[in-house]
Order: structure tokens, then sequence, then C-alpha cells
């Protein structure tokens, strides 16, 4: 077992179960895990790359690299099966190539489909759900040692969410969990039935995690969970708590989170931030979802419009420098012309510098789904474009003001052009010339050209 994956060194914390590797079960093969969907699911590749390679496993960058090929995969859109199946089939010649080449489906669409998959896909060999990524070497060994197909996909709701973040190689960046799974019950959202009820980890783990990843050289960590707000820990200890903990009680440079929802968003919390500022990045990523109340009330999301909106104005009396970016869904079931232009009249009001919307697509299990009052797809789109095209022109004027500005930007990495990358504590990609040697570290850049998804500048030295 490689010692660098040992992260747990501390033993006067509570210590965090780590699965057991019993078998050398990889005998150096290759492993290559496809990703796409959340920052969730990001990060449970992560995981999952870090216990292949504890398993002996040799991780790869190419399909074409490996004997073993896992596809996690979200579900939160429309057609994942598609594209699940899509993706097995492309990998056919490399099958007929070699016999031996192990095929398996996590994420979200493992934890949905089941043994559906392995039942129209006969290429599968594996599935896997959002609950039994520790029992990943287990499946493995018994798909190569038995040569049968395996399916895990239970979820263990009376286990307690104790657990380690795995990270091969945490960066300047990186992410620690700290809630699963999610009790809203969104009428449009699959996440309740892919990802489980929603459990919070104990705070003592997460302030531990947290230090190791500071002591293996991160500088930014972000506090993840499918709804962080509603997290709760040993001593009915809140979110707000745990974002003052990890600030004070921490040596990480600086502290983002994702995703929030508005009904559980509080001014304790928005105190919190407002006092830690020297830590506490502030950009605050809050998906409202649509602009109309009467579309929020059908999508069972808990707040109004007024609401949304009353609690931005408070936090922006608190943080006057806050910057805000969203989750939107157009065309959702019974949506008038009339609520989709509140939509639109939000994100001008409130002045979003990001969004990232979607057309409604139904989602199996969901109440939304059997709404009879589908919108044609024709009329999403057109919807969609016109959002984007509204957002587009502010978003322009928005980031003019960057231009001249010094932004305090956190190194992480070198680009394909030869420039330094790094985010701002507003989330702002930025891109300058300067030495390699700066990665890791906070500089001061003044912007030079900015638009809303990147930015130039220029190193103040």
């Amino acid at each position: 077992m490689n010692d660098d994956l040992i992260l747990s060194t501390d033993t006067s914390e509570a210590l965090i179960s780590r699965p057991q590797m019993n078998q050398d079960i990889g005998l150096g093969r290759g492993a290559y895990v496809s990703t796409y969907g959340c920052q969730m699911n990001v990060n449970d590749t992560e995981r999952m790359n870090t216990l292949l390679e504890m398993a002996n496993f040799t991780i790869v960058a190419t399909p074409q690299e490996a004997s073993l090929i896992i596809i996690n995969a979200c579900s939160i859109r429309e057609k994942p099966v598609h594209k699940v199946y899509s993706e097995v089939g492309s990998y056919r010649k490399l099958k007929d190539k070699n016999p031996l080449l192990k095929i398996g489906v996590g994420g979200c669409v493992g934890q949905q489909e089941k043994e559906n998959l392995i039942k129209t896909q006969p290429m599968i060999d594996f599935v896997f759900g959002t609950d039994n990524i520790d029992t990943l070497p287990q499946i493995i060994a018994e798909v190569y040692s038995e040569n049968k197909k395996v399916v895990n996909a239970k979820f263990e709701h009376r286990a307690p969410y104790h657990i380690e973040t795995l990270v091969r190689n945490p960066g300047v960046s990186t992410f620690v969990n700290i809630t699963k799974g999610c009790d809203n019950f969104c009428s449009f959202c699959v996440v309740p039935f892919t990802r489980g009820r929603e459990k919070s980890r104990p705070m003592s783990h997460i302030l531990m995690d947290v230090r190791n990843m500071v002591k293996r050289g991160a500088k930014e960590v972000t506090l993840l969970g499918q709804n962080v707000n509603s997290y709760k820990s040993e001593g009915e200890a809140d979110f707000a708590d745990l974002l003052e903990k990890v600030s004070k009680e921490t040596d990480i440079e600086r502290i983002r989170y994702t995703t929030s929802h508005p009904k559980d968003f509080n001014e304790k919390l928005m105190h919190v931030m407002a006092q830690n500022q020297h830590k506490i990045c502030e950009y605050v990523h809050l998906p409202f979802q649509s602009g109309s109340s009467r579309i929020l009330d059908r999508m069972n999301r808990g707040y109004t419009r007024e609401e949304y909106i009353s609690k931005i104005q408070t936090m922006k009396k608190l943080i006057p420098n806050l910057v805000l970016s969203s989750d939107i869904i157009v065309g959702f079931p019974g949506e008038t012309e009339e609520d989709f232009l509140q939509t639109i009249s939000l994100v001008e009001e409130l002045q979003f510098e990001t969004i990232y919307a979607f057309m409604y697509s139904p989602r199996p299990l969901t109440k939304a789904a059997k709404f009879e009052d589908q919108v044609e797809e024709s009329v999403k789109n057109e919807r969609l474009n016109r959002l984007f095209d509204a957002h587009e022109k502010m978003a322009f004027a928005l980031v003019k003001k960057y231009e001249g500005q010094t932004l305090q930007v956190l190194v992480e990495k070198k680009n394909e052009q030869g420039k330094l990358y790094g985010r701002s504590t507003q989330n702002k990609s930025v891109h300058f010339l300067g030495s390699e040697s700066l990665i890791g570290q906070t500089v001061p850049v003044k912007i030079t050209q900015a638009f809303p998804n990147n930015m130039r500048g220029e190193l103040v030295q």
C-alpha cells in the first residue's frame, strides 16, 4: 500500500474507517474512470481512483491503456442511460481486442438503473451505486476471480456517514465532502433517489480532513454536499458553525462551499461569512431555479421569489462585495411566458455575474415527470436561448468593473498556452504570465481584460 494514501495520521482525533485492501486485485493493470456530472461525481471519481491504486491498479489517461474501465455517470439530465450505452458501445473494439477488459458503471446512473444496465448492455460487467464506492475493490475482485456479473446498489440508510477524504494529489485546491444525499424532494430532482437520504459527517472528521489536506499542500478547500446548508453535526452544530470552525481552527487559506439551498440559507451563515472574509470567499452559488413564485411552489422549493430576493438583499448589506451565481431551469411543466419573464427579470434585478441554465427534462421517479402540462421542446429551447442572450449582455457589462482592479489570485497551474492560471476570491478564472514557482501562492494580478468566463491580467510586482 502506498503510504502517501494513508491520510489520517493523528490518532488523537476520532478515527475514520478506511476501506481495507486485503488482496492485490489490480496486479498492476491499468484502470480508467470516465466522469461526467456534478462536482460530487468528480470527487467520487477521485475516491475511486484512490481505492483502485490502493488495490494495485495503475490509473491511466486513456481507455486504450486500460484493463478496467469505469463510467461514473450522472443522471440529473435527460437520456443519461443512452449516453452510458453510447460510451460502452465505443469500447467494443477494445473488448474484442482484450476479452479480459472489464467495464463497470457507477454514479447516479448505476444507482438508478441497477440490473437493467447489464440486462440491456451485455458488455457491462458490473454496476455499483453511490453508496457503494468503498466496496469497489471487493466488487472488482469478485468480477475478476469468479468471472461473473456483479450489481451492488443498495443504500446503507442506517450506517453513519463516517468516511475519510481519499485524495491522491489534493493540489492547490481540493474538495471535502460534508454531507451526502438530500431530503428536499424538489419535484424535478432525482437526487434523493440516486444519492439517498441526507446524512452529515461529524465536524471533528471534517476538521481532521481539512488539516490533513493543508499538510499535503492544499491552500483552498471547497466544502461539498447536495445541500451544505442542511448540515447537522454532533451537538446540533449547523453549517454556519462548521464554516466558522474551519475558518478559525485550521490553517487553510481559502474556503468555498457548494451547493446551497435558498430555504436553508440563514442570517447566521451570512454573519459568519461577513466576519471571516479573510478566509471565506465572497462568491455564493445559490440556485433559484425559477423567478416565478407559482413555479417555485410547483417545484417544491420551499421559498417564494420575494423571500429569495430578501435574502440576497440582506447578504449584500452584510457582504457588499458579494458575487452571485445561480442555477435556472427553463420550461418547467406549466411555465407560462409570464413565468419565464419573471425569471429573466430576477436575473437582471439581482445582477448575477454567472448563471447555469438548463431546459427542464423529466426524470424517473420525480413528481414533475407526471405533470400533464409539459412544455414543448421548441418552446423550452427558444426560452433558454432568450435567457442566455439577456444574461450575456448584462454579464459583459458587469465584469467590466474588474478591469484595472488588482485581484488576489491563488495560482493553481500553468495552462496549455504557457500562462499561469488561478482563481480570485470572486471565483474568477484569471490567466497571466509568471514563473511556475508561483503555483500554490496567492499573488496580486491587475486585470487587463475581463470577460464573463475568464480574465487576463498582469502580475503586480
